[in-house]
């Protein structure tokens, strides 16, 4: 599974201390029941889907590419995540775009290194 990280990446209020950590045992494909991920959804009729980590373990994500967005302490978190993101992209470009949004600020963040 390939997993790469968004550049502003969205995390749970009391995880702030422990995002590398849990950004690494992600990429290790480790078990972390609490966690949630926020990703930019594989089909493209969607902008965003979350679910549980331990989902991660299946073998449909075993050559599957994953682009987070953040990661969130359960299920309630998540739900907040997502309006999180949601409010923000609104209110900055005043448009539903939320995949073109993410997208092109993760492309300018590559381009111009910050």
């Amino acid at each position: 599974m390939q997993i790469k990280f968004y550049c502003d990446l969205y995390v749970s209020e009391c995880w702030q201390s422990k995002k590398a950590k849990i950004m690494k045992k992600l990429k290790e494909n480790r078990l972390q029941p609490a966690v949630y991920v926020v990703a930019l959804s594989q089909g493209s009729q969607n902008h965003l889907e979350f679910f549980s980590s331990m989902l991660l373990k299946q073998h449909i994500f075993d050559n599957a590419s994953l682009f987070v967005v953040g990661i969130a302490d359960g299920y309630d978190e998540a739900l907040f995540c997502v309006r999180e993101i949601t409010s923000q992209v609104y209110s900055e470009t005043k448009e539903t775009d939320i995949r073109g949004y993410l997208l092109k600020k993760q492309e300018e963040y590559e381009r111009t290194g910050r």
